[in-house]
């Protein structure tokens, strides 16, 4: 794996080893972020099921202003944080050990999410790949964005999720939209928008 563009391109990454995490491809990244390009200057983004920390430090190189990674499986934590110290990035993100649906519950009440007390963060990009086998992740954390925790979101956020292509997305989740499908080998993005539900 290698960083597409912006500030750290081309450096390489680590991946975890084994089958339990999959990351993003570079040509399924170079996509998504083609696509998220004109929103990428100072947003604030989350990286739900960060694995390796891939898309969220592709976010960084591109001139995100802020990233949260969120992953709880203890190998992959400890290759995104070796991927961060190996391009000596030390500020401008946050990782947060913990499952995504707790994490997101957490933050929306306000409470032990590492953001300072009495100031919820307001995402711009969120971005989530559980595993592919995980089906049901994929409802619960869309069904969370687009409802209990849908004060997470800034107005005009987008949240993306990748899946298998065969894997079809519902249209809606609570507040949140599909706007977009964009399919790629045995893979897809799914772009959601925060509209009336």
């Amino acid at each position: 794996m290698r960083i597409i563009a912006g500030k750290y391109r081309s450096r390489r990454l680590e991946a975890p080893a084994g089958l339990a995490t999959r990351p993003t491809s570079d040509r399924l990244r170079e996509t998504l972020f083609n696509v998220l390009a004109p929103r990428m200057e100072g947003a604030v983004f989350l990286d739900l099921y960060a694995g390796s920390g891939a898309v969220g430090i592709e976010a960084l190189s591109r001139g995100a202003k802020s990233v949260d990674f969120v992953e709880r499986a203890p190998a992959a934590l400890a290759v995104l944080r070796a991927n961060l110290a190996k391009l000596r990035i030390t500020e401008g993100f946050r990782v947060h050990s913990s499952g995504v649906g707790a994490w997101l519950r957490r933050v929306a009440r306000g409470s032990n999410s590492g953001h300072k007390p009495g100031l919820l963060p307001v995402f711009d990009l969120v971005f989530l790949d559980p595993p592919y086998e995980a089906v049901e992740e994929y409802a619960a954390t869309l069904g969370l964005l687009g409802g209990g925790s849908a004060e997470l979101l800034a107005p005009g956020a987008l949240v993306i999720a990748e899946h298998r292509r065969k894997e079809r997305l519902g249209e809606r989740y609570g507040a949140l939209g599909r706007t977009r499908l964009l399919e790629q080998g045995d893979a897809a993005l799914s772009f959601y928008a925060a509209g009336p539900g």
